[in-house]
């Protein structure tokens, strides 16, 4: 069969058809593909060049950013479904042009930035019929790596959108009925931030096919230190390196945590609880609290809890060698003036946090959760501008990874709409998952809990003798929930 091309945008959905024959064998043979197409926006777009910022920059050395959900079976038969998802797919991209360009260099400066081309994303459509929800969500188990294969573009690096997708999107049919919805997209070109309001905006779209604009419309005014004149040059044009080993040993879990557990914690980090020597080892004496408006967040005591936690697992490492825990701080509101909550593109810090092994693991988790806490705290707009500052004085991609065995970097966020308002009209979300992209030892990503309530889920990826370890740890399975409940579900 050859493809077939529409070439003028239009209200429907247009697409580049190419038959399943003609595909490369790259997915599992548990994953058959049956149709891959290329969606256009159903709008010609008038924005200009988008112009890679300081935050986008340093993220070309990443893998593409690979979120997707899982859905219970819908009662819209396939053929329907598929084209309620290119429709909508095709509308949502017009709002989103970025999406559907390609990444360009200007040679005569080395500026790189969004072409709103309307080239189009990458739509698979496959079925998986010997996988189902019990299998690729078991309760309390490491995550199975099948997942790896329900997203399209693996091993995409962000560079790579020069001559690939900027997004790409897989829409998988299981043999008990279930979907599951992959999103892979280009890291230079959104932040979680960004990934999860086009999800959103798609969605919104899907269910309500009359809708003529979207209620969270992005903003593409490129200000996030949009008058940078800093740029990265990758001699030989063959562009950067993945800055982490690929391939090393990993175990990979879904740890959940209750929000009575994690109001628990909070209390432990804020000093207004007594816990037994019994179970904890040693007693919190010392019960002041922290200062009116100084208080240690829910989040930030349950990092401090992983830091500790993980920290002890890792037995090899030196009481007296460094550990540092790095999480993603969303720059947006930190900036003055600040920048639209919706902006399009990364505006986003990693934010190290240092000690030694031996105080990490031995003190109080009060004592962990106040250096996180006052860290957080201190990033505002002039600790911003001086990181901008540095990195424009010697630009470079940002060295993701963990060297030296002790570091943690937690991505994502708890407060990502990933459940609330990704309903494509069949029902909620059941669960969230990631692809094989940007995976090493240490490596977490933080998700709201499926339940909602402060509930919160992190995945964690470690090596395997420190995940044994990890499990093997009476304080930090103490607030970890009993797992998935694969019933519950299915029930939905």
């Amino acid at each position: 069969m050859s493809p077939s091309l529409s070439t003028t945008p239009s209200s429907a959905a247009t697409i580049i058809t190419t038959n399943a024959s003609q595909l490369p064998a790259n997915k599992s043979s548990l994953v058959q593909v049956i149709t891959k197409c290329t969606v256009l926006p159903d709008r010609k777009s008038t924005a200009a060049d988008l112009k890679l910022s300081v935050s986008d920059l340093p993220m070309l050395s990443c893998y593409y950013i690979q979120k997707g959900l899982f859905f219970s079976p819908p009662r819209i038969p396939i053929p329907r479904l598929f084209s309620l998802l290119t429709r909508s797919l095709s509308r949502a991209l017009s709002f989103f042009p970025g999406l559907a360009g390609r990444l360009t260099t200007n040679p005569d400066d080395g500026r790189i930035f969004i072409s709103c081309n309307d080239v189009g994303v990458e739509f698979v459509h496959a079925a998986a019929p010997s996988l189902s929800l019990p299998l690729l969500l078991p309760p309390a188990q490491d995550v199975p790596i099948e997942v790896q294969s329900l997203f399209a573009l693996n091993g995409a690096v962000s560079y790579d959108g020069h001559f690939r997708p900027i997004a790409a999107f897989q829409f998988t049919e299981l043999g008990d009925g279930a979907l599951f919805i992959g999103c892979t997209a280009n890291h230079a070109v959104v932040d979680g931030t960004s990934f999860w309001n086009f999800f959103n905006a798609w969605a919104e779209l899907c269910r309500s096919p009359d809708t003529i604009t979207i209620s969270r419309s992005p903003d593409l005014r490129r200000n996030f230190f949009g008058n940078s004149t800093a740029v990265i040059r990758f001699p030989g044009k063959a562009g950067p390196e993945v800055t982490f080993s690929v391939g090393a040993p990993l175990r990979e879990r879904i740890f959940s945590f209750t929000s009575a557990a994690i109001r628990e914690l909070k209390l432990r980090a804020n000093r207004q609880v007594n816990y037994s020597a019994e179970l904890y080892g040693k007693q919190i004496h010392d019960k002041k609290l922290i200062a009116e408006g100084e208080e240690i967040s829910s989040f930030q005591s349950l990092c401090a809890q992983m830091w500790r936690s993980v920290t002890r697992a890792r037995k090899h490492l030196r009481p007296d060698a460094p550990t540092t825990f790095r999480m993603a701080v969303n720059c947006r509101h930190r900036i003055s003036p600040p920048i639209d909550k919706f902006y399009f593109g990364n505006a986003i810090q990693s934010l190290p946090t240092t000690a030694n092994v031996g105080e990490v693991a031995e003190k109080e988790l009060c004592w962990a959760a106040e250096l996180l806490h006052r860290n957080v705290a201190a990033h505002w707009d002039d600790k911003i501008r001086r990181g901008v500052a540095e990195w424009e004085a010697a630009p470079r991609c940002f060295p993701l990874g963990n060297p030296d065995g002790a570091g943690i970097t937690m991505g994502s966020s708890p407060r990502f709409p990933m459940y609330e308002g990704n309903d494509f009209g069949w029902g909620s979300p059941v669960a969230v998952r990631s692809g094989m992209a940007n995976k090493f030892d240490g490596k977490f990503s933080a998700f709201p809990g499926r339940y909602g309530g402060g509930s919160v889920d992190v995945e964690v990826c470690l090596a395997p003798d420190t995940m044994a370890a990890l499990i093997e740890d009476e304080e930090f399975m103490h607030y970890v929930s009993k797992g998935y409940d694969a019933e519950a579900v299915n029930a939905n």
